[in-house]
């Protein structure tokens, strides 16, 4: 008898923070709004999620926050009929970090595993592969995982670099490395059940304390990203990408 595949309704969408590293570009507009290929980062990750049927979305929101609502109110009002995205919007009035921003909407997500995305992630899938969120759907198992998240080797990180955040141990369980020799670079793009949330404080803390618990009770599960993700983390990396993203455009017009 086969599985049947669990199919996540909703994410949560970082995109409160500074973005301090890649000003002058951010201190015009939030970094999630920043565009590569003509199309902001964030409306990138909608379409995405759109892709697989995710059906509501929590977006939190600090920095410029009426800027990026109104933003991403406009990708709703030009949504076709059929697949619809409903947004809600989390003001912080002081930021939260990584995870305390999710536990701050816990109840919206009842009780199903959910999407997490940080909302500067660009990520493009694995040429006539799986679809990076429906491959973390597909494998998912709530029994042996709290965390099932996506890991990019450096070796594919030309356009930015990156650091080793992590190594792989067996049967796809993940190890922090705190010298930053590892690897692979966490992509901050997972799935993840609500539970391990709610044993976490009130008020503001990283989810590498999370990641880090379900690491010492082996239900921290990684699958190695078989396309490019890019690390956007100055203005260096931004044009890099976005000449790449500009070159292979000229390439589709000429075939």
């Amino acid at each position: 008898m086969s599985k049947t595949v669990f199919k996540p309704r909703r994410a949560f969408i970082l995109a409160a923070g500074y973005g301090t590293r890649l000003r002058p570009y951010t201190d015009h507009c939030p970094k999630p709004m920043v565009k590569v290929g003509g199309r902001s980062l964030i409306w990138r990750i909608l379409d995405k999620l759109v892709a697989e049927s995710v059906t509501e979305a929590v977006v939190n929101l600090h920095y410029k926050s009426e800027m990026l609502q109104d933003h991403l109110d406009e990708y709703c009002a030009k949504q076709p009929g059929g697949k619809k995205l409903i947004l809600h919007y989390s003001y912080e009035p002081t930021l939260l970090d990584t995870g305390g921003g999710v536990r701050k909407v816990l109840p919206v997500f009842h009780d199903e595993a959910f999407f997490v995305i940080a909302g500067d992630a660009l990520w493009t899938d694995p040429a006539g592969g799986e679809r990076v969120l429906a491959r973390l759907a597909r494998l998912w198992d709530s029994k042996t995982m709290d965390i099932l998240t996506l890991m990019q080797p450096l070796s594919r990180m030309a356009l930015t670099g990156g650091t080793g955040d992590y190594d792989f141990r067996a049967n796809g369980r993940v190890e922090r490395n705190h010298d930053k020799q590892g690897a692979y670079m966490w992509t901050n793009i997972r799935l993840n059940t609500p539970e391990i949330y709610r044993e976490a404080p009130e008020g503001a803390f990283s989810f590498l304390t999370l990641m880090d618990r379900a690491q010492k009770q082996g239900r921290l599960i990684a699958l190695e990203h078989e396309g490019d993700w890019h690390h956007i983390s100055s203005p260096r990396d931004l044009e890099a990408v976005q000449a790449a993203f500009e070159e292979e455009e000229r390439g589709k017009a000429a075939s």
